[in-house]
Order: C-alpha cells, then sequence, then structure tokens
C-alpha cells in the first residue's frame, strides 16, 4: 500500500511539473509574438502612427491591423554562437557574453555586382 500512494504521489509531481512547463512556454511564445508585431489603422489616418494592442483607430474607428514591426537596426554575436540568429537592441550574447555587433543591412543588388551566376 505504502508504495502505491508513493508511485501516486510521484506520478502527480510529474504532471504537475509538466503542466507548469507547458504553461510557461505558451506565454513566451505569446511575447515573442508580440514584440515582433505592431497594429496601424488599414486607412492610414494617422500615417504610419502604430500601436502595441489591437483595437480600434481613434479617427475612423476602423480595426487596427497587425503589421510587422520595422527593426531600425539588428545586432548579432561575432562568434555565431546562435547561428545567424539577431537582436533588436545591444546587449551581450547569452551564451558566450561577448558584446553583440552591428550587423550591415545587406542590400540584394550590392552583392551581386560584378559576376554572374551561370
Amino acid at each position: 500500500m505504502k508504495q502505491i500512494k508513493i508511485i501516486l504521489i510521484m506520478a502527480t509531481a510529474v504532471f504537475c511539473f509538466t503542466a507548469a512547463n507547458a504553461q510557461s512556454t505558451k506565454t513566451k511564445n505569446k511575447t515573442a509574438v508580440a514584440d515582433t508585431v505592431a497594429y496601424q489603422c488599414p486607412m492610414k489616418c494617422e500615417g504610419d502612427k502604430t500601436y502595441d494592442k489591437a483595437g480600434k483607430c481613434p479617427k475612423c474607428n476602423m480595426n487596427l491591423k497587425a503589421v510587422p514591426k520595422p527593426v531600425t537596426a539588428l545586432y548579432q554575436c561575432p562568434m555565431k554562437c546562435e547561428g545567424e540568429k539577431t537582436y533588436d537592441k545591444a546587449g551581450k550574447c547569452p551564451k558566450c557574453n561577448m558584446n553583440l555587433v552591428k550587423q550591415q543591412a545587406k542590400n540584394a543588388t550590392e552583392n551581386h555586382n560584378g559576376h554572374n551566376h551561370n
């Protein structure tokens, strides 16, 4: 009887930890999406003004449309610890703790002038 009670307690503990981990993963994903999306009036009543939350345009009362946030600068680890992962703010690499460096915006025509891909 004692063994069954211990097994049930262990199973309950594993279930609780799994459920808590799944819940925190869902929250992180929602935050990541919120950091990359802005909301804007489809009629551009207020020009290029954007909002952080969905809602209605204060001028024309239309539903705001989700648009990608413009990224002004990209930063990346010089050691490429995380592959091609980039960040929108300067800081330190979470893996190797080196300072992130600003990346140049690449123009598609800039890289292909002067040579042929035949």
